[in-house]
């Protein structure tokens, strides 16, 4: 029998594990709470640290509670169900302070934007009908999901597991859909383009669901109309492709929407990373003209379409392309941006498009970030060149998960 050891959890870092030290060294400990005595053991052992799993709880935490999956701990995806709704909230509040604080920004008290707990998840991803096992590419069979939507467990609980589509396949599932389906078993681009391929071309019947769009800042895209999606955000229409990024707790994103619109205006904002443009359809309503800069051409397809009658331009590049080729053109045919709403990828921005907000000076930032540690490295460097974080906001997308997302308000102070 391996060695246990007893051990408290010190804190919870990001990813959702626990922090606890065995003789000095570093051990990372899944489904534990900050505060608990555990009795662990190593499952893998590094050169700076551990990993180890509980063997025992000898003390629970006060906010230890049963999870309310039964795949909860074999499904791969909850990490946070045994810990009760509203301290998970705080535990992951802390981690995002504890990011912002490691990088030296004066941080302020964090707000949390949430909704519900349960039956908030519009997206989910099945594997030859089931869920991915954690750590492996076993199938695990489901009948439902506590955290999604009820038209995705509708569809669940209609749909025997041997009827669902083989391979991997997204569904998107909601209420606020406009369509009188309100569920999208989305195609696969990829086996939708070797059908083209095989036909040498789209029959008739195919063409009826392509659509092919131009703008002069980029080409137009092929687009599968099975995976075009509609949703009604806050009394507005906005479309997207489901097999491309949209967020799918919708009810915390409208909220977000909300906050980070408030007290914006003037002639020109700038949308950096805009995806299919869901800021920027409400920016539009508060400003004279909307700059979208957005790498993936598919998504933009459906801001052109999104933002159709707005003062609006496109560019269907990086950001980084942006600041190299277009943004001097820009500013000077507008003038000088009024705020600029920004949204990167997980990575963060890319470094051409940070020096570019450090050196242009917008009057308001309002960021977006799907990763705390990028999203304080991204600030601490507007913050070297005179900016001040005025707000930051948990965003809390994805209870039970230790995924954290966060909204940061910038205001351009000249005091650098």
């Amino acid at each position: 029998m391996s060695e246990t050891y007893i051990v408290t959890a010190e804190k919870m870092v990001s990813g959702g594990d626990c922090l606890s030290h065995i003789n000095g060294k570093n051990v990372f400990i899944p489904y534990a709470i900050p505060g608990e005595t555990l009795e662990i053991e190593v499952t893998k052992s590094f050169r700076d640290y551990d990993t180890a799993r509980i063997v025992r709880i000898v003390t629970p935490s006060p906010h230890r509670v049963d999870a309310l999956c039964p795949l909860y701990g074999t499904c791969g995806g909850c990490n946070m169900q045994h810990i009760d709704a509203v301290y998970q909230r705080e535990l992951r509040a802390s981690i995002l302070r504890e990011c912002f604080e490691r990088e030296g920004i004066p941080c302020p008290p964090i707000a949390t934007i949430s909704g519900s707990d349960t039956g908030y998840r519009a997206r989910i991803q099945l594997t030859n009908g089931g869920f991915n096992k954690k750590e492996s590419n076993e199938v695990v069979p489901l009948e439902r999901c506590p955290i999604a939507t009820s038209e995705i467990n509708a569809y669940l609980s209609r749909t025997p597991q041997n009827e669902r589509p083989k391979n991997r396949v997204h569904l998107f599932a909601d209420e606020r859909m406009t369509a009188a389906e309100k569920i999208i078993v989305a195609e696969e681009r990829e086996k939708l383009a070797k059908e083209i391929k095989v036909q040498g071309g789209a029959s008739s019947k195919r063409k009826e669901k392509l659509r092919l769009q131009k703008n002069r800042h980029f080409a137009g895209t092929t687009l599968n109309e099975h995976n075009r999606c509609e949703v009604s955000i806050l009394g507005k229409t906005i479309a997207f492709d489901v097999q491309g990024f949209f967020q799918s707790n919708l009810g915390v994103l409208e909220q977000t929407i909300s906050e980070l619109t408030k007290n914006l205006g003037g002639k020109t904002v700038l949308d950096m990373y805009a995806g299919s443009g869901t800021f920027s359809v409400f920016l539009a309503d508060l400003f004279e003209r909307v700059v979208l800069v957005e790498h993936n051409r598919d998504a933009l397809v459906f801001a052109e379409e999104n933002l159709r009658g707005k003062q609006h331009e496109s560019f269907g590049l990086s950001g980084e392309k942006w600041v190299q080729y277009s943004a001097q053109n820009t500013i000077a045919q507008y003038g000088g941006f009024d705020a600029v709403v920004i949204d990167p990828p997980r990575s963060g921005m890319e470094k051409e498009v940070c020096k570019w907000l450090c050196r242009t000076h917008v009057p308001q930032i309002r960021s977006v970030s799907c990763n705390p540690s990028t999203h304080a490295r991204d600030a601490a460097f507007l913050v070297r060149a005179g900016y001040k974080l005025t707000k930051l906001f948990l965003l809390d997308f994805y209870p039970h998960t230790a995924h954290i997302e966060s909204l940061a308000f910038f205001e351009y102070t000249d005091e650098a």
